[in-house]
């Protein structure tokens, strides 16, 4: 909640994004404490419900249609408005600051300028919560 990105990880394009999903709650647990796990139909895998539901979390999963579609319920379907939120993080980063024109060669290298890009989000984020 509050559009304030906590945890990053740099993979190349042929890496699906639920393939970091577990890695991304092992780091982001020590910093942040939190409820729900609010992910797209890309993330509706049983290791990834299980391993949320360890940390006593509440997986709200837009489901995958495997036969018959069984939909979020009224209330998770509020919750899981909220994930816009992360949505329009991604958006800023690479709209605004640069991530979707990285011009730099190295994982070191993009990882640096893209984390720029999310320091100053965070930068920002948090003095609008000041003023």
């Amino acid at each position: 909640d509050g559009d304030l990105p906590v945890s990053a990880v740099l993979t190349s394009a042929s890496v699906h994004d639920s393939q970091v999903a577990i890695p991304l709650m092992q780091m982001t647990v020590p910093r942040v404490t939190w409820l729900y796990d609010l992910m797209d139909a890309a993330y509706d895998a049983q290791a990834i419900h299980d391993f949320a539901r360890g940390l006593g979390h509440v997986p709200i999963i837009e489901p995958v249609q495997r036969g018959a579609w069984v939909p979020l319920d009224p209330a998770q379907r509020r919750r899981f408005g909220e994930r816009s939120a992360s949505e329009r993080v991604n958006g800023r980063l690479k709209d605004g600051f640069g991530g979707r024109t990285v011009r730099v060669r190295g994982a070191a290298k993009v990882m640096a300028h893209l984390m720029y890009g999310v320091l100053a989000i965070a930068a920002l984020g948090l003095w609008q919560r000041l003023c």
